[in-house]
């Protein structure tokens, strides 16, 4: 019975060190990571032992400045960060053979394996929600659940929203836009001043906009933007606008959430489709907000991806 027991202590002891390996503590910090094409760099706020959430901002190039306000999430467990390729403070040189969703999946996978994450939640925000999706299909392993924010799930939708949208604007200001987007002078600031009603509708709602939206637009990956999404939110003419995930959004099987903003451009009727196609799938609208929930009502927002989580967890 002595030799039995021992036997037990000793298996559990050998169980218990590869867990711990297999589960390093993550530490708090930032610090860059070597991806193909350049260096990645990332932030982890928080230092709790419960499974951490991996954030995934949009644009593409859109940075992680917006998403500050998810760091209060690090309250409960590690938050992990990180401005994707081509943006904010990672490396910004990329050519087009490298701005597509493979090399950002790929990318991903990379930030996982340098961070030795074995659990996880995923937070997709925008395009982010297309490269979540798309890594979940090809690394499903460790996803405990995923965040669909704002979700740009279907090119074909997401250009159907934004016609409607635009037809709320004023006359004057849809003449601006049709004029310059036909000239291509997306660079003039007739052009720009119409942009921003627009972005003051739709992407970002409260007023003075916050430091984290100035530095996210300022430091934005305007050539990884332009080639993938298009000239603005609304002209959706880049390389993501034939893309689809509809048809595979079944097939998740693992807790998922959809949210998006009352005011969003990524329009609520949109996002309770996109929730329908999920089995079990959560759905909820963010009050008085717009693309950016996280800046317009964070309060709700947190509290959402709080209860979503805690309620993966009590089961």
């Amino acid at each position: 019975m002595k030799k039995f027991r021992n036997a037990i202590i000793i298996i559990a002891s050998i169980l218990l060190t590869m867990s711990c390996q297999n589960n390093p503590k993550l530490k708090a910090g930032e610090g860059f990571i070597d991806v193909p094409g350049g260096k990645v760099w990332y932030k982890i706020v928080g230092e709790g032992d419960k499974t951490p959430l991996l954030i995934l901002h949009g644009g593409p190039g859109a940075t992680c400045y917006y998403l500050e306000p998810l760091e209060d999430l690090a309250k409960d467990r590690p938050v992990i960060f990180f401005d994707q390729l081509g943006c904010g403070r990672s490396t910004l040189k990329m050519d087009t053979t490298q701005m597509n969703i493979k090399f950002y999946v790929d990318e991903v996978e990379h930030v996982k394996k340098a961070l030795k994450l074995k659990d996880f939640y995923v937070y997709g925000q925008s395009w982010g929600t297309i490269l979540g999706a798309e890594y979940y299909f090809a690394h499903p392993e460790g996803i405990k659940g995923i965040i669909f924010a704002s979700p740009a799930l279907s090119g074909k939708l997401w250009i159907r929203d934004a016609n409607l949208l635009r037809k709320q604007l004023p006359d004057s200001l849809q003449v601006i836009i049709d004029k310059h987007e036909k000239t291509k002078t997306f660079d003039d600031p007739e052009y720009e001043k119409a942009l921003m009603v627009y972005y003051k509708r739709h992407v970002a709602r409260k007023q003075p906009w916050s430091k984290g939206i100035e530095n996210t637009f300022k430091y934005i990956g305007k050539d990884v933007y332009t080639y993938m999404n298009g000239p603005s939110e609304f002209t959706f003419t880049g390389t993501m606008q034939h893309y689809d995930a509809t048809k595979r959004l079944p097939t998740i099987k693992v807790p998922t959430m959809f949210e998006c903003g009352e005011y969003d451009e990524a329009r609520p009727e949109t996002t309770k489709y996109y929730a329908s196609l999920v089995p079990g799938s959560k759905f909820v609208v963010i009050k008085d907000a717009a693309h950016m929930t996280m800046q317009d009502n964070p309060e709700q927002d947190l509290k959402e991806i709080r209860d979503f989580i805690d309620g993966i967890e009590s089961k």
